[in-house]
C-alpha cells in the first residue's frame, strides 16, 4: 500500500512566513547590529530591573533575600495615602512640576519661535549654540554655579547691597525661594536643548503658505498665530504627553543638591524621599512601592492626555 502524506497548509504557509522573515534579517544583519546595542542597554538597565518591583509588595529582609520575604501585599502602599509626611512630599511634588509644565515647557516654544524668525545665520547659529551649551552642563556644576552667585555674600547679594542698600537676602535657604529657583534652573538649562524638536517642526512648515499670507496683508504676528503655531501644534501636543508620563519625575540629582535643612519641608520630593527612606533608612519595600507609585501615576496620565488629545482631532502619541 502506497501512502500517500498530504501537507498541511498553515504549517506550510507559517514554515514561509518564518523563512521570508529570516531572509530579511540575514539581509539586514549589519542593520541590526547597530540596532542590538540600543536594545540591550534597555533589556538590561530598564525591563531586567522591573523584577525588583516584587519588593514593594514584601516586607523586605536583606538577610532572606527577595524571594523569601514575607509578602504583605497592598500594605506598603496604603502607608502611601496614610503617613502625612509622604502626603506633604507628594503635594511639593506636584507644585514643582506644576511650574515646570506651566512656566518651563512653554519656554522652549517661544525660543524656538524666536529663534525661527532670525535671518542672519551666522547669528542664529550663534545664538543656537549659547543657549545649547548650558544642557551639556551637569547638575553639580549647575548647582554650584547658583550657590556662587546667591550665596549671602554671592555676586548677587553683593550688587543688591552695594548698589541699592538692600540686605542679603536668604535664596538659599529661605523656602519661599527654594521652587522658584528650581524652575528657573530648568529653564536656564534645557530650553535651549528642549528647542531642537521644535525647530525641526518649524522648518518643515510649507513656507507657500507664508507667501500666500503676505499677499493677503498678513503681518508677522498674524502668520506666526494663524500658520506657525497651527502647524506646529501636533508637535507640541505630543511632547506635552511625553512630559505628563515624567510629571513626578523630577530629577534626583538637582533637588538634592539645592536642599539643606532650612527648605527640607518645601523642597523634599518624592525622588529624595525614596533616596532618604530606602538608603539611609533601609526601608526599601516603601521606597519601591512610592516608586511604583510614581509611575503609575505617568503611565495614568499620559493614557488620558493621549485620549483628550485624539478627541480634539491630534494624532496624539499612540
Amino acid at each position: 500500500m502506497i501512502r500517500t502524506t498530504v501537507p498541511v497548509q498553515g504549517s506550510t504557509k507559517s514554515r514561509s512566513a518564518w523563512g521570508r522573515i529570516g531572509l530579511r534579517l540575514w539581509k539586514e544583519r549589519y542593520v541590526h547590529l547597530l540596532i542590538w546595542p540600543g536594545i540591550l542597554y534597555f533589556l538590561v538597565f530598564r525591563y531586567l530591573p522591573m523584577a525588583g518591583l516584587v519588593i514593594a509588595f514584601k516586607d523586605f529582609n536583606p538577610f532572606a533575600g527577595i524571594w523569601a520575604s514575607d509578602w504583605v501585599g497592598f500594605a506598603h502602599f496604603a502607608r502611601i495615602f496614610e503617613d502625612d509626611e509622604v502626603v506633604r512630599v507628594l503635594w511639593n511634588t506636584i507644585n514643582i512640576a506644576l511650574l515646570q509644565i506651566l512656566v518651563a515647557f512653554p519656554v522652549s516654544i517661544v525660543l524656538a519661535l524666536m529663534l525661527n524668525e532670525v535671518r542672519n545665520g551666522t547669528y542664529k547659529r550663534f545664538v543656537q549654540s549659547m543657549v545649547y551649551l548650558p544642557h551639556f552642563l551637569s547638575w553639580v556644576v549647575v548647582a554650584g554655579i547658583f550657590t556662587v552667585f546667591l550665596r549671602g555674600e554671592g555676586l548677587i547679594n553683593t550688587v543688591l547691597g552695594s548698589w541699592f542698600g538692600i540686605e542679603a537676602i536668604p535664596f538659599l535657604t529661605d523656602p519661599a525661594f527654594f521652587k522658584p529657583l528650581i524652575t528657573l534652573q530648568i529653564i536656564w538649562k534645557e530650553s535651549g536643548w528642549g528647542t531642537i524638536i521644535f525647530l525641526a517642526a518649524l522648518a518643515g512648515v510649507n513656507t507657500s503658505l507664508y507667501e500666500a499670507a503676505v499677499i493677503d496683508g498678513a503681518n508677522r504676528w498674524r502668520q506666526l498665530w494663524h500658520i506657525t503655531l497651527p502647524s506646529i501644534r501636533g508637535v507640541i501636543v505630543i511632547m506635552f504627553i511625553i512630559r505628563l508620563g515624567n510629571v513626578l519625575d523630577l530629577g534626583f540629582e538637582q533637588i538634592f543638591l539645592m536642599l539643606n535643612p532650612f527648605n527640607m519641608d518645601t523642597g523634599n520630593v518624592l525622588d529624595t524621599y525614596v533616596y532618604f527612606k530606602g538608603i539611609q533608612q533601609g526601608d526599601v519595600s516603601f521606597a519601591t512601592a512610592v516608586g511604583m507609585f510614581k509611575g503609575a501615576v505617568g503611565l495614568v496620565l499620559v493614557v488620558i492626555a493621549n485620549r483628550i488629545a485624539k478627541r480634539f482631532g491630534e494624532d496624539g502619541l499612540y
